[in-house]
């Protein structure tokens, strides 16, 4: 397996790998991952369909990627996607998945230009006292300290970080600027959260970062994303001859290892309550899913809080399996999940799917938003914070393109909140967001949105449905680590066995992606059968240096470099350096960016 860019390798088509046909292929988890494993099995490794299986606990595909219906508890959307233009791995998917929708049209092209038509911006980033704009008007609001330790963690390099937390390496300053306001609502970041994670982030998406405060760089798909991505990558496997088989609880992968040779034996697996196994050879290639962040997950409804009583550190199937098969690592070359899920009380949030048709309630919406969330189009454009609940809930939510849901009634409007903080009070329900049943956790949403006190209750319990859901795990990749601490997608000597997902190794690009999954898929199939085709590297925004002076710029907030404030021996060194450029390209770069006049 190799990288590559540009469009030679983008557009061609590999040569059939060597023994292909006498070769299967078992994939452990139908999330993103697990479909994009076999999809390229399919594509570029040119594997017969009915070779390729699909291994799957639950009785529904897509893993984290859900989005679904009871019939007697409401609509339920743990979380939501979106997508960035250098996805280049998903959009190398998506361009040879048909449309499940529009015919002749692949996924890829039907959302280009649904995003294209109506490109997506938030009119109100964050709120303040119940629903009214808190103006943080597209600054970052950085003092020095902070874009001085921001500027250095950019550097820094990622052995250099391993085990650091977020306020192990930025100020105090930090925490009280509108970047960090940005950045822990859209990417849930922790300040206790992997400094080593928080660089990737900064180095992936640099050249968005105009992009952050508004959401102007983010893409969404028309629906829910069990409906826009799952089902159209999971009717295309089926349409050539890939099986996918549920309720299949794997519970390890025995490997032997022979020096440094490394060979998946063995599955051992559950269903209807029975222990089976599947015995292996070479030429069976086995991907796992090692971890899952929406393990555990405890559901709620309008009058039940989620039941959390059987969390356990460290307990849940992918965790279970993933711990199996680390136990027969010589060296801990296949990880270690202890890093990431011993402690969920660091790693839980929890979300909410408010459904409404109330005219009132929508109004308070559109005060809010400034757009009217029935019209099909963009209408939050991404979350809106609730700022004076910091300290309490750190309550955010949003409204994407309705319906969200194909079969959703069209005067309905679907409402995704989300909190950083489920152990606190809130500001209007004074409980723990994770103690509170669905209704109780809209009245705190209608009370941020800016409904009056005297008619919250009745209108949460008569005007809205909301579901919950209690994730554990949901922000367990983020937790400090080492760089050893998730294994290489194909460990060194690894003969037919690859692990795939959030919790594998990939350089450079970021987790709790849908990219990331998608490009462990690929990797792992192209190093396995050695197909002969370059695997996209992850966007280099952070090698080019218009981008970075551009970066700059905006986190300046705009100001060229003689509105900045410095003292007298840096202003004279700044002149130095722009009478040595004068005349150059640098210059003419610097202009570019408005870092120059």
């Amino acid at each position: 397996m190799y990288y590559s860019a540009g469009t030679y390798e983008s557009f061609a088509h590999p040569e059939k790998p060597q023994g292909v046909d006498k070769k299967s292929a078992y994939i452990i988890g139908t999330g993103l991952a697990g479909l994009t494993a076999a999809f390229y099995l399919v594509r570029d490794g040119q594997m017969k369909g009915e070779h390729v299986h699909l291994l799957e606990k639950l009785d529904l595909a897509g893993g984290s990627c859900d989005g679904r219906k009871d019939v007697t508890k409401g609509f339920y959307m743990r979380g939501g996607r979106e997508m960035d233009n250098h996805f280049e791995v998903m959009w190398d998917v998506f361009r040879d998945v048909p449309s499940i929708e529009t015919p002749d049209v692949s996924v890829l092209d039907e959302y280009y230009w649904l995003n294209k038509h109506d490109p997506n911006y938030s009119l109100c980033r964050a709120t303040t006292d119940c629903g009214k704009d808190a103006h943080t008007d597209k600054q970052f609001k950085l003092d020095k300290a902070s874009a001085l330790a921001l500027s250095k963690l950019f550097m820094t390099p990622e052995d250099q970080l391993e085990d650091k937390k977020i306020s192990d390496v930025l100020p105090d300053s930090f925490w009280n600027t509108n970047f960090w306001l940005y950045w822990q609502t859209m990417f849930a970041f922790q300040r206790w959260s992997s400094a080593l994670e928080m660089k990737r982030y900064l180095c992936r998406y640099v050249h968005h970062i105009d992009g952050l405060p508004d959401f102007s760089a983010l893409r969404f798909t028309k629906y829910n994303q069990y409906e826009s991505m799952i089902l159209p990558l999971v009717k295309y496997l089926e349409a050539h001859g890939v099986t996918v088989e549920y309720g299949v609880d794997v519970k390890n992968v025995v490997i032997q290892q022979k020096g440094d040779k490394k060979v998946a034996k063995q599955i051992v697996y559950v269903k209807d309550g029975k222990q089976q196994t599947i015995d292996l050879i070479e030429d069976d290639l086995v991907f796992v899913t090692n971890g899952c962040c929406t393990d555990t997950s405890c559901y709620g409804d309008q009058t039940h809080a989620p039941d959390l009583s059987n969390i356990r550190n460290g307990v849940g199937e992918s965790w279970d399996l993933w711990k199996n098969i680390a136990k027969q690592a010589k060296n801990g070359e296949f990880g270690n999940p202890d890093a990431f899920c011993s402690d969920y009380e660091a790693t839980n949030w929890m979300s909410a799917t408010v459904a409404t048709s109330n005219e009132e309630i929508i109004k308070y919406i559109m005060n809010v938003c400034k757009r009217d969330p029935r019209s099909g189009k963009v209408t939050t454009g991404g979350i809106v914070t609730v700022k004076d609940s910091t300290d309490n809930w750190y309550l955010s939510w949003t409204i994407n393109r309705q319906p969200q849901f194909k079969a959703q009634d069209k005067n309905t409007v679907l409402v995704w909140v989300y909190a950083l903080n489920t152990n606190r009070p809130g500001n209007y329900v004074k409980k723990a967001m994770r103690n509170c049943t669905g209704e109780e956790v809209c009245r705190e949403w209608l009370y941020h949105i800016g409904v009056p006190t005297n008619k919250i209750n009745a209108l949460a319990k008569d005007a809205c449905n909301t579901t919950t859901c209690f994730m554990p795990y949901i922000n367990a990749f983020f937790q400090p680590r080492k760089n050893s601490d998730r294994p290489l997608v194909v460990p060194q000597g690894a003969v037919n066995f690859a692990f795939i997902g959030q919790f594998a190794e990939t350089p450079r690009d970021t987790i709790f992606t849908t990219e990331y999954s998608m490009r462990t898929g690929m990797e792992a199939v192209y190093t396995l059968l050695n197909v002969d085709r370059g695997v996209p590297e992850v966007w280099g925004s952070c090698y080019d240096v218009r981008e970075l002076l551009r970066a700059c710029y905006y986190a300046l907030d705009k100001k060229s470099l003689d509105q900045v404030k410095m003292n007298f021996f840096e202003r004279r060194a700044l002149k130095m350096v722009l009478k040595k450029t004068k005349g150059t390209d640098i210059e003419i770069l610097l202009k570019n960016s408005g870092l120059v006049k």
